[in-house]
């Protein structure tokens, strides 16, 4: 397993997309899935960053002999399950949807496996990939 901490902050961001994405590239992963997660990546450590008043991310990689990635993200923000959050109605029209639930609506329909804890104060979300 590799692993990457950083200061949750938006000039760290890329930083966190180049350990992602050099560590993909290193697993073989496909151009359309890597891009894919990149999106997936972004959302999550975004939120993190703008949303949870967390002082660090940390991000670990490890892939499976069946293929598969697992991305674990941990910060230390402000407790919340995003996989609680509400499913977005895509089917209103721009004007009545609520802002918001977008993001953690594509993660859900990119990651093939999604999972959220809260221990020992910090905020662990791992999410698993077939590649």
């Amino acid at each position: 397993m590799d692993e990457f901490e950083i200061s949750a902050s938006i000039e760290s961001l890329h930083k966190i997309d180049d350990f992602i994405s050099s560590r993909l590239e290193e697993a073989g992963c496909p151009m359309k899935t890597l891009m894919k997660i990149e999106i997936i990546v972004d959302e999550i450590c975004g939120n993190i960053v703008r949303y949870s008043g967390a002082s660090f991310i940390r991000v670990s990689f490890e892939k499976s002999e069946d293929n598969t990635v697992t991305l674990t993200f941990t910060d230390d923000g402000t407790p919340y399950d995003p996989l609680s959050a509400k499913e977005p109605d895509i089917t209103a029209s721009f004007d009545d949807r609520p802002i918001g639930g977008l993001g953690i609506f594509i993660v859900r329909n990119t990651m093939d496996k999604l999972r959220y804890e809260n221990k020992n104060g910090q905020n662990i979300l791992t999410a698993e990939k077939k590649i």
